[in-house]
């Protein structure tokens, strides 16, 4: 056979750019009830298929329909819509404040609050999630202190991280949030870890691993995989497909002709493709995946199919790089608005009640970021003494930092 043409390097390219219309039809959606829901004790290669497919509970009328509609109860669904409005509130009044720069960075989840919403309601007293930074509905739903969120957000003299941590990357242990790494993917082998420890110790804590589409290109991803799968670690590994890196298109990072959740079903691990802006949907998901793990049947990777609506940091313009209107467009909607109308057809909730927990939850925020002021904000310097940082490092300091210390205090006049 003849070769009459040169080699080419394909480079995948989102659908639209600005000025544009994106077309969503690359998503490759199933209709609501559709996917079939196996038994927890399925073995990963035997579901394939919902890796590809889209596991999705609420139709076009907010009906709960299919076999993975959950059993769930008017007041978790109470919580959630609450959980999910409050992360939403809290953004965009974090945005505001760095904007007026009391912070100076922020990063909001607007389009993605039904994932950890949802989510938290499986989760026990004594599991641990490892977030990233788009994950603060976690903290949302376990109803957090939000004075120590805005302070850490201000690197404030109450910053319970003392300024340690840029803004956003919180952690608070007594809420199972561990420590916010900056360097993405790592989340995923330190939760297979934590996790493999808690089986060692004949534990009954579980651990949720979180990452974007962009990290899965990371070799910690693919590391974490083989370590879950070969000693059967209790974790769920979510993947979070919000569709865009910093800048860069899903499909950079292999998501282009495949899905995220087929990785996993590669390396032997039980995977699922789930609507993540279905809050029944990613409920019913994240309770089947923490029975498997507690049952000790294994991990779970989850793909959540979700947009990005707003910027991906406060340092970043999406008008760059993609059409403005995107989020207006995308498929599956906007999940605070999907289980709003669920709920309104259940009777359980009303439009009155609506604007009244909008107007609760603006206050008890507004409450909330005016106590943490008191500490300080970016604008006046009010930051953890600098001396601080030879705190919480060695139980006993070495003779080279009290010198250090030393020095600083005389610096200073101490």
């Amino acid at each position: 056979m003849k070769l009459d043409q040169t080699l080419r390097l394909h480079v995948p390219e989102p659908s639209a750019r600005p000025g544009h219309e994106t077309n969503f039809s690359y998503l490759h959606l199933s209709p609501a009830g559709e996917a079939r829901k196996p038994p927890l004790e399925v073995q990963p290669a035997d579901i394939s298929d919902l890796a590809f497919s889209l596991i999705r509970v609420l139709d076009e009328e907010g009906q709960a329909v299919g076999p993975w509609a959950p059993d769930i109860t008017p007041a978790q669904l109470h919580r959630g819509l609450r959980s999910m409005m409050k992360t939403r509130i809290f953004d965009a009044r974090m945005l505001m404040a760095q904007r007026q720069k009391k912070l100076s960075f922020y990063i909001q989840s607007l389009g993605e609050e039904a994932i950890g919403a949802a989510h938290a309601l499986v989760l026990a007293d004594g599991d641990m999630c490892f977030p990233t930074y788009r994950q603060q509905s976690l903290l949302m739903a376990r109803d957090v202190s939000l004075v120590d969120l805005i302070c850490q957000l201000m690197s404030n003299s109450h910053d319970p991280l003392k300024g340690r941590q840029l803004p956003v990357m919180y952690s608070v242990r007594k809420a199972g949030f561990f420590s916010i790494s900056g360097n993405l993917a790592t989340q995923f082998t330190q939760a297979v870890g934590w996790a493999m420890a808690s089986a060692i110790k004949n534990d009954t804590k579980i651990a949720s691993a979180w990452i974007g589409d962009g990290a899965t290109a990371e070799a910690d991803f693919h590391t974490a995989l083989t370590f879950a799968h070969v000693y059967q670690a209790p974790v769920i590994l979510n993947v979070v497909n919000n569709q865009w890196a910093i800048s860069t298109f899903q499909a950079i990072a292999g998501g282009e002709g495949t899905t995220f959740a087929a990785r996993g079903i590669g390396c032997g691990i039980a995977s699922l493709r789930v609507d993540g802006n279905d809050f029944l949907a990613v409920y019913a998901a994240s309770q089947w995946a923490a029975l498997r793990a507690r049952s000790n049947l294994g991990p779970t990777l989850i793909e959540w199919v979700t947009y990005r609506a707003g910027p991906h940091s406060t340092s970043d313009d999406p008008s760059k790089y993609r059409p403005a209107d995107d989020w207006a467009h995308f498929p599956l909607g906007d999940p605070i608005t999907r289980l709003k109308k669920h709920m309104l057809g259940l009777g359980i909730w009303t439009d009155d009640q609506q604007a009244q927990l909008q107007t609760q939850l603006e206050a008890e925020i507004a409450e909330a970021q005016k106590e943490a002021e008191t500490f300080g904000t970016l604008l006046d310097g009010h930051v953890p003494d600098a001396a601080s940082m030879f705190e919480d490092v060695y139980k006993d300091m070495p003779p080279h930092l009290r010198e250090q210390l030393r020095q600083l205090e005389a610096e200073h006049g101490r």
